[in-house]
């Protein structure tokens, strides 16, 4: 049986969502970040982190990925693995935080 591709995503806080050139502003300070994930059922699993300088957290379908140290994150990776399960909680969490996915092959924006 084939493997599905994995899908990465980049989560983003777009300054103006009509004029994506605009830039973007924070997602927030990493504890901020945790938090908004944790009400969709992402958290840290509890096993040593195996990346240095990075956070990586799971939720239904997908990781989410951050570099450490930084005072604020204006951007975290998502890997999708199981779409189905991924999308309806991604596309929630993106509604709920005012923030957007932006597809790293295609350059698309949605959520």
């Amino acid at each position: 049986m084939a493997r599905a591709k994995k899908r990465i995503l980049v989560l983003i806080n777009p300054k103006d969502t009509d004029d994506m050139l605009a830039g973007n502003l924070a997602l927030g300070t990493p504890k901020e970040v945790c938090a908004a994930l944790a009400k969709f059922n992402t958290a840290v699993d509890g096993a040593e982190l195996s990346r240095l300088g990075t956070m990586v957290l799971h939720g239904p379908g997908y990781t989410v990925e951050y570099a450490v140290g930084h005072d604020e994150l204006m951007q975290a990776m998502v890997v999708v693995h199981v779409m189905d399960f991924a999308w309806p909680v991604l596309a929630k969490l993106c509604k709920a935080n005012g923030w957007k996915m932006q597809d790293t092959e295609s350059g698309q924006v949605f959520g």
